[in-house]
């Protein structure tokens, strides 16, 4: 997909047209300098537009401007009866709901167009880092970050996460306004035990977008071919982590034995606009997540057995404390141990997809282990 590189902004609309093979770092650039347009989307510059944008696609600018599907609003995309379609709302409706969340099992996107907004003017990038003691003693901030968040008139500019890894614990993100509106939400006062904190100013745009490649996660991974084992949790606002379960969790941090350096779990805000969106409109189904658990092990050439057991023992220990919540997995992160793996990603629309697999692929030529299979009547 290299090679779909096509670029156009419509600046009577601002509609801009991009090719699947294009990076986010390049998606950025060529938006910005098409008249100071930006969309949502993640913070990896080497990630692809076309599996982000048709798989979710969320990031800092999601609580304001929703998930990079979001921004869609027409495909081009090779079906598997070979015929190339145009899909949007109006024109071929089915595939287009389809190919926004769950474009693996329907076809090849070979370009998007999708609406924009000017970029932001002012943003605050901020961190919080806690590196002495054991977990165990971060549970607190943790539980203070999780009843934070979880406050439903939670300004919509501000973008969180919480990171944890081998060093310790990070409480990082973005905020879209000035600094005196910063300065007011007082996270200084809701962190208080931290030992080290950074708040930086930034005016410019792709400076901004640079900062982000900071990311701990980047660090780790970000561009080096490796192997990793991942997990995900999506988390409601009516199914927060009990305390107790928040002291399980930790403690555990503290004593499993995890076969690697290079782990990370990552908890990160969504909400707000993303929640705004009906579950309906798309095969994109998580519009009810507060926030999503990402947690990493990663190794060189293979991951040992060892790493794969701690990454799935931190959701096991969190299930286990919550028996009756029903937990979905956002499909990025793909899970091949994960049971019922198609419930997990596309519930309550997965029905509706398998309906649409039937009508377009009934052969199932676009397959993975994990994608939207045909209904059988």
């Amino acid at each position: 997909m290299k090679n779909f590189q096509q670029f156009d902004m419509d600046k009577s609309t601002w509609i801009a047209t991009i090719g699947a093979g294009t990076l986010l770092d390049d998606v950025t650039k060529r938006l910005n300098n098409a008249g100071g347009r930006a969309i949502a989307h993640g913070i990896c510059p080497q990630v692809g537009a076309g599996g982000h944008l048709t798989i979710g696609g969320f990031g800092p600018m999601s609580r304001m401007w929703g998930t990079a599907l979001d921004h869609i609003i027409e495909v081009q995309v090779v079906l598997a009866d070979s015929s190339i379609v145009r899909a949007s709302a109006t024109e071929n409706p089915d595939v287009f709901f389809a190919i926004k969340g769950a474009a693996a099992g329907f076809g090849v996107v070979t370009e998007f167009k999708v609406r924009t907004h000017p970029t932001p003017g002012d943003a605050i990038r901020y961190s919080y880092s806690f590196e002495e003691g054991s977990f165990q003693s971060m549970a607190q901030t943790f539980k203070d970050w999780q009843s934070f968040i979880s406050n439903p008139a939670l300004s919509r500019k501000l973008y969180t996460q919480v990171t944890l890894f081998a060093a310790g614990m990070i409480i990082s993100g973005t905020f879209f306004g000035s600094q005196e509106e910063f300065d007011s939400l007082k996270l200084q006062s809701v962190f208080p035990k931290h030992q080290k904190s950074k708040v930086l100013v930034i005016k410019d745009w792709l400076g901004l977008v640079a900062h982000w490649t900071e990311d701990i996660g980047l660090h780790l991974v970000g561009g080096t071919p490796c192997a990793f084992y991942s997990k995900c949790l999506a988390f409601k606002p009516s199914d927060l982590m009990p305390s107790s379960c928040v002291d399980d969790l930790f403690n555990y941090l503290d004593t499993a034995d995890k076969g690697t350096l290079l782990w990370f779990l990552n908890f990160e805000l969504q909400g707000g606009e993303t929640n705004e969106i009906p579950t309906n409109a798309a095969a994109y189904a998580h519009r009810d997540a507060l926030f999503y658990m990402e947690s990493f092990g990663i190794d060189i050439g293979r991951v040992s057995h060892t790493t794969r057991n701690f990454v799935t023992g931190i959701n096991d220990t969190i299930t286990a404390q919550m028996p009756n919540t029903i937990f979905g997995s956002y499909p990025g992160y793909v899970d091949p141990e994960l049971p019922n793996g198609q419930e997990a990603y596309w519930a309550p629309n997965l029905s509706k997809l398998e309906r649409i697999k039937r009508a377009i692929d009934p052969k199932d030529v676009f397959h993975n282990p994990q994608s939207v299979r045909p209904a059988q009547s």
